[in-house]
């Protein structure tokens, strides 16, 4: 297997209100953060995340490609679901051989529409959507089955919204509430492989190990009170080798920090979601890549040698990617 690395990771300022932009003026800054980072104009691949339901078009994801400039004709795919998962296909692109860096972005405007139902518009439409359910309902039924303490979780709230009041990416938002926000973002990364990587990078992150498994969709087939997807994807990625200095996790509620916590079987001492986390700010299809992004960050900076970036996808928890990455190899 040929060593990968995140060399340069960008977010956007997110915001709780519709600036205007449209989706290529969104993501031209995060672009150009990573392009100047790097000192790359062009990439051996490049894959987005993003959802045609968020802007309400089919293939709505095309027009996002004004911001890269697409001639002379590039090596370009798409995944409809967070760019995390955008990331792990550029990771195998890049076992090819033939490229040695990537390009990865994922944006979303979740302020368009009422992000609850369109949310909901995921769910089996036959057995779940008559239902009823939403993000908040089916977020409800997972909390009651872990029964976690409502101290607990609002220390959770409260660590998470504080965190992000000293990240300059995440909105001000009150200490209330155990939701995300809706907030509209984009965020970018790129990968290298090889030399390259050491090349783009004085410190790379290297990702180590990188898995993603998957549940049932319906929820009276598998224990909400724990996450076997993650728990396996953890495994298969290898977080037990060694330890963990920072964990950012996929956490939309509170009670989703602590199944991940014991899926991923993280020890006290690693710092979960420094950036505060999706409780601080939620651009639905970047939320993901962020999370990698924000890991992959302490180590760019020298705050961390080994850590995790997870996200998830799909009700209660059901998707579920990780991410182990670590410096001083290659």
């Amino acid at each position: 297997m040929r060593e990968v690395a995140i060399v340069a990771f960008a977010q956007t300022r997110h915001t709780l209100t519709d600036t205007g932009l449209s989706e290529p003026e969104l993501l031209l800054p995060v672009l150009d953060e990573v392009r100047e980072r790097t000192g790359l104009r062009r990439f051996g691949f490049t894959c987005s995340g993003s959802c045609d339901y968020l802007a309400g078009a089919p293939f709505s994801f095309v027009s996002a490609l004004d911001a890269l400039g697409a001639w002379p004709p590039i090596s370009e795919s798409h995944v409809e679901m967070d760019a995390a998962w955008a990331l792990y296909e550029a990771w195998v692109r890049l076992q090819h051989g033939d490229v040695d860096t990537a390009l990865v972005y994922g944006f979303g405007k979740s302020t368009l529409g009422d992000l609850r139902s369109i949310a909901t518009l995921q769910l089996d439409p036959y057995y779940l959507a008559p239902l009823g359910l939403d993000q908040l309902s089916l977020a409800g039924l997972q909390a009651a089955a872990l029964g976690a303490p409502q101290a607990e979780l609002d220390e959770i709230v409260r660590r998470s919204r504080t965190d992000g009041l000293a990240n300059p990416h995440a909105p001000d938002l009150p200490l209330e509430g155990d939701a995300p926000p809706v907030t509209d973002g984009a965020a970018a990364v790129v990968l290298a492989a090889g030399e390259a990587a050491r090349e783009l990078c004085a410190r790379p992150a290297y990702l180590t190990g990188l898995a993603h498994r998957i549940e049932p969709h319906y929820l009276g087939m598998r224990d909400l009170a724990r996450s076997a997807s993650a728990a396996d994807a953890a495994r298969a990625a290898g977080v037990g080798k060694g330890h963990v200095d920072v964990a950012e996790l996929h956490a939309c509620f509170a009670h989703e920090e602590l199944i991940l916590r014991r899926a991923l079987d993280l020890p006290p001492e690693t710092v979960v979601n420094p950036s505060g986390g999706p409780l601080a700010a939620n651009p639905v299809m970047a939320t993901g890549l962020i999370r990698l992004g924000e890991a992959a960050r302490r180590i760019h900076d020298g705050d961390a040698t080994r850590v995790v970036g997870h996200a998830a996808g799909g009700p209660c928890l059901q998707h579920n990617l990780v991410a182990v990455m670590e410096a001083g190899h290659g």
